[in-house]
């Protein structure tokens, strides 16, 4: 294993799990990146700072406000509504954000020295998002290690993992009050909306595992 692992870190519930994962995973070093898109819920990167400062862990805010000028999507473009059609993608889908997040998450780890990139996607779960899928992981690893000489292992502990799993998961690792400080809601509301699919989510993966979720709710 590296010695060295960087997190994607969103501010977000799966993010914070890989976050301890990579802490308590024995690493010499972890440090952090997360992105500013222009999304909606732009609070998760204040999130993000808070959970980094939590752990001891340095974290790094790359300006990506290109990834929502390329495309028209509900989580760029505040007037558009947040819904799931059968048979569509989700209007919160982001084309290419995934691969953009991990193209200069490639590139700060070469640069670091580092060999172990952790990243939230979870397909068991599944939302619609082709870039949370493991094809696409192993596809983006092999691209990244071929465009630069490099041997990064993209790390997804949550790929199988329902979100009930994952909260258990994170009570296993005695650091479940961190959720507390982290943000789901699609819409960036605080307390959250409860409504939108990521807090439905959310709040399903809590009470299938019995605990109680420490955000408050609208």
């Amino acid at each position: 294993m590296s010695s060295k692992a960087l997190v994607l870190l969103s501010g977000g519930q799966d993010s914070a799990t890989c976050l301890a994962i990579a802490c308590d995973s024995g690493v010499e070093s972890v440090q952090a990146v997360t992105f500013d898109y222009g999304q909606r819920h732009r609070i998760e990167i204040e999130k993000a700072q808070t959970l980094v400062g939590i752990a001891g862990v340095p974290i790094r805010v790359i300006n990506a406000g290109f990834i929502g000028e390329l495309s028209q999507n509900a989580l760029t473009n505040f007037d558009q509504e947040i819904s799931q059609k059968p048979g569509e993608l989700p209007s919160t889908f982001v084309p290419g954000r995934n691969l953009f997040f991990l193209s200069i998450a490639g590139v700060i780890a070469r640069q670091a020295g580092i060999e172990r990139v952790y990243i939230g996607v979870c397909e068991t779960d599944f939302s619609g998002y082709p870039d949370c899928r493991s094809a696409f992981i192993e596809s983006a690893q092999r691209s990244i290690n071929l465009a630069m000489e490099t041997r990064i292992t993209i790390a997804t502990p949550l790929m199988y993992l329902t979100k009930t799993e994952t909260v258990q998961l994170m009570a296993q690792q005695g650091k479940l009050a961190w959720y507390a400080e982290i943000h789901t809601c699609y819409e960036g509301q605080v307390p959250a909306c409860g409504q939108c699919p990521a807090c439905q989510l959310r709040l399903k993966g809590f009470k299938g595992a019995g605990v109680v979720d420490p955000l408050p709710y609208q």
